[in-house]
């Protein structure tokens, strides 16, 4: 089974690589969305925009979000297997640390969009706020994957 995986390794690295665009591009939108939601409509009201608003965020969330993370995380698992993070270094810990914070502010935003829709939003100032902690986060991960520094 190691064979085979190591064979495919280049396939499953690119994968990864796919799957984790598409998830941080979603972490990067879904903040955004949330913004305008509040700003623009009241949230909970069942109102036309605010309906459109909870099926971008539902969609974005179930269609592209959460099959990313899955497939950016199944891929990782497999890589790590195969021993591509040092965990003798400090970048490896950074990066696993760096995407279990990415992880949990994936489910923190989930959690967000169901308490937009029955009208428990925070304000849109909050949710820009947010909108920079998938940077940081990715941020660290490259700065400890690339650059190595530690």
């Amino acid at each position: 089974m190691i064979d085979l995986l190591s064979y495919l390794y280049p396939w499953i690295k690119m994968l990864h690589i796919a799957a984790v665009i598409s998830w941080m591009a979603a972490l990067f939108y879904l903040p955004r969305l949330l913004v305008h939601h509040v700003e623009r409509t009241t949230p909970g009201s069942g109102s036309e925009i605010d309906q459109t608003f909870q099926m971008m965020e539902e969609k974005l969330h179930r269609v592209i979000m959460n099959p990313a993370m899955m497939v950016a995380w199944v891929c990782g698992l497999i890589m790590i297997g195969l021993g591509m993070l040092d965990f003798g270094a400090v970048w490896g810990w950074a990066k696993l640390l760096g995407v279990i914070a990415m992880t949990v502010f994936h489910v923190w935003l989930g959690k967000q969009r169901k308490a937009v829709a029955v009208g428990q939003a925070k304000t849109g100032r909050q949710y820009r706020m947010a909108n920079e902690i998938p940077t940081v986060l990715m941020l660290v991960i490259l700065v400890a994957v690339v650059v190595r520094p530690f």
